[in-house]
């Protein structure tokens, strides 16, 4: 057993490290507060793989493992996690499901340039479209329907909070086909975004991951040829949770990422702000915070690359996943809290980030599965 990263993987590091102090941090706070997409820095990413860091280079990726992205996501996430959730949905639910499970056909037309995150010039990403306003946790309960007409499909419904809702050039939909059959019943299919019936909602006015564009996706009416589903008919259930549970490594990375930048932020100030004639950093009060704050995201980080070495040893990581993404995000929400905290009133402003952070973390607690989720997953898997 080695706890040490090799030169791959510090190099790796070391360049997310710098895209994201030289390319997000300018404008970060302008983009909060505007809600403004990070194209530019998408765009940028693209060019140095990472919005298809796992994919084969055969289709167009980078050709990396699953520790690489951990450590990618989680240096990105330290700045803008923002930027970092739209890498994790294009790496962990779009490209991951369709390199896994699509046809080589899909791959052709539409793994290639996702991995690549251009076509033609053009950002050209995905979102993953599950939940619905009658069906978040409960992924059973899809009211989207996909109507089978022998060579097309006809989709109607609505999907609520799509991460890269009005950005993203493909969607992978869930819909339900035979009601009668229940999860065996749900299909899972690749939608353009410009085929006729698809509206993109409004956008919404989030409280954290402003920069984000998330949105409700509606389908009227929309034909989907047969080519288009993913896998064997009634395949679609299986797919959102086999995918679903790398996403989460995706997301444990990105709490990881808030943990940390937000203890950074407060080791940092602690050294400088002054209170009873000394640096704060020599009150024990601070120092146990700043101790608690490095113990814990210490365990959080082993968590997530012990998920994403399991899935790279091709093994079982559902119990892993789940247990980095629950200790991850909640050490996400109190670290950055603490932080605030360390800074007094100036973690209340927003040019010191952490009142920025500490919003940022509590989505992830939320999406791809909630804390009371995960420990589901993660009780039946110890009481087997």
């Amino acid at each position: 057993m080695q706890f040490q990263l090799s030169e791959e993987h510090l190099m790796i590091q070391r360049a997310a490290r710098d895209f994201a102090q030289t390319e997000c941090l300018p404008g970060v706070i302008e983009r909060d507060e505007l809600q403004k997409f990070p194209k530019e820095q998408i765009l940028k990413l693209a060019d140095l793989g990472f919005m298809g860091m796992m994919v084969e280079e055969k289709y167009g990726g980078a050709g990396m493992d699953t520790i690489s992205y951990v450590l990618a996501m989680e240096e990105i996430s330290k700045v803008d996690a923002s930027v970092s959730v739209c890498v994790s949905v294009n790496n962990s639910l779009v490209c991951y499901g369709l390199q896994q499970y699509c046809s080589e056909e899909q791959k052709q037309k539409y793994l290639i340039p996702l991995a690549q995150g251009k076509k033609d010039g053009e950002l050209y990403i995905g979102a993953f479209l599950l939940s619905e306003p009658e069906a978040g946790s409960d992924a059973t309960s899809q009211r989207t329907t996909a109507e089978f007409k022998g060579d097309h499909y006809v989709l109607n419904g609505i999907k609520n909070w799509i991460t890269n809702g009005s950005s993203a050039s493909v969607y992978l939909v869930i819909a339900q086909t035979d009601i009668s059959k229940g999860h065996k019943g749900i299909n899972a299919f690749i939608v353009e975004k410009n085929w006729p019936g698809v509206v993109v909602g409004a956008k919404e006015n989030k409280m954290g991951i402003r920069g984000s564009d998330t949105h409700s996706i509606s389908f009227q009416d929309v034909k989907v040829p047969l080519e288009n589903r993913i896998g064997v008919d009634g395949f679609g259930f299986a797919f959102a949770m086999k995918t679903l549970a790398g996403g989460r490594i995706g997301i444990a990375s990105q709490a990881l990422g808030i943990a940390s930048g937000s203890y950074e932020l407060a080791l940092k100030y602690s050294k400088e702000r002054k209170a009873f004639g000394k640096e704060i950093m020599h009150h024990q009060a601070i120092q146990f915070k700043l101790a608690d704050m490095a113990t814990r995201i210490e365990a959080a980080r082993l968590l997530c690359l012990k998920s994403a070495w399991e899935k790279d040893q091709h093994l079982d990581y559902t119990l892993s996943s789940s247990m980095a993404k629950v200790f991850a995000s909640e050490t996400a929400m109190w670290a950055s809290t603490e932080a605030v905290q360390i800074h007094g009133g100036y973690g209340y402003v927003k040019e010191f980030h952490v009142e920025r952070m500490m919003r940022d973390a509590k989505i992830t607690q939320i999406y791809e599965g909630t804390s009371e989720v995960q420990r589901i997953v993660i009780s039946r898997s110890i009481l087997k």
